[in-house]
């Protein structure tokens, strides 16, 4: 809950130390930002519109797809990727908190931190797991993290701030990236109109982090998925293409596919270490 995490928070406006009352969590300055009931704080600022949020129809796609366990292997992949001893990890565009928690539960006694812009992710990602706790934030913006506090960093089918990430990271920190490949939801891809990945997506991804990091692992993580009609409409609510298709115009689609299909799950995972700059 917030209480684990208060001493990581900054304060978005003069980046002060945040502590936590019943309420709200404040800083010396005295800037504060309401808790909601559900647990979590918003510390968006300003009036400049964030960058684009999951709406709530997106993430509740996503807690039954994932909660049905069919992204399986590629979660204990990330939970995997975490040392052992790890204290501190935090989640750049962690959605409903379903990475998270799952490292958080492979590392006892750590305490993680779901960043993410949708506030109807961040409520779900609030009751997560125990050692959790949840903010609003624009990973486009100043993370509200304090300098080297955080040991791993996620960062799955999310934005990418290189220096942010850089920042927030210790020395020694891990940065875990995962993005989907080419082959993936195929042949759904196809048969349903989607957004394919981009050809360019490494390129962006290296180019993303810039010389602040250097990767140090890749591998591939690909697996089928046996998925009926429910599930598939999942999956498609869940992602990118929700956007750019009518809800209506997608279930019809789908209620042309056979009452179960084979689909591949496939992407990409990177290790990334901070690059530390010369003292020069």
């Amino acid at each position: 809950m917030l209480a684990d995490v208060v001493h990581l928070l900054v304060c978005p406006v003069c980046g002060g130390d945040l502590a936590l009352d019943e309420r709200a969590v404040r800083c010396d300055a005295g800037h504060a930002f309401d808790v909601a009931r559900q647990g979590y704080v918003s510390l968006l600022t300003g009036s400049r519109a964030p960058g684009t949020a999951d709406s709530a129809e997106m993430v509740a796609a996503r807690d039954v797809f994932l909660g049905a366990g069919h992204f399986a292997p590629l979660t204990e992949a990330v939970a995997g990727a975490c040392r052992t001893g790890t204290k501190v990890v935090a989640d750049a565009g962690a959605g409903t908190g379903h990475y998270l928690a799952r490292v958080l539960d492979g590392l006892p006694g750590a305490a993680g931190v779901a960043l993410d812009v949708s506030k109807h992710a961040v409520r779900r990602a609030s009751r997560a797991h125990p050692r959790l706790g949840a903010v609003v934030a624009d990973v486009w913006r100043p993370l509200p993290l304090r300098s080297g506090s955080v040991e791993v960093l996620l960062n799955v089918f999310a934005p990418r701030n290189g220096p942010e990430f850089a920042r927030v990271l210790t020395p020694d920190g891990t940065l875990v990236v995962v993005t989907p490949t080419s082959r993936h939801l195929e042949p759904l891809v196809g048969r349903l109109g989607l957004l394919s990945v981009d050809q360019e997506k490494e390129r962006r991804v290296a180019e993303s982090l810039g010389d602040r990091f250097t990767e140090t692992e890749r591998s591939l993580h690909e697996f089928g998925m046996t998925l009926g009609r429910d599930a598939v409409e999942a999956v498609v609510g869940m992602g990118p293409s929700a956007w750019h298709t009518h809800s209506h115009v997608m279930r019809a689609r789908i209620a042309d596919l056979p009452e179960t299909s084979e689909v591949t799950a496939s992407f990409h995972m990177s290790i990334f270490q901070r690059r530390l700059r010369s003292s020069r």
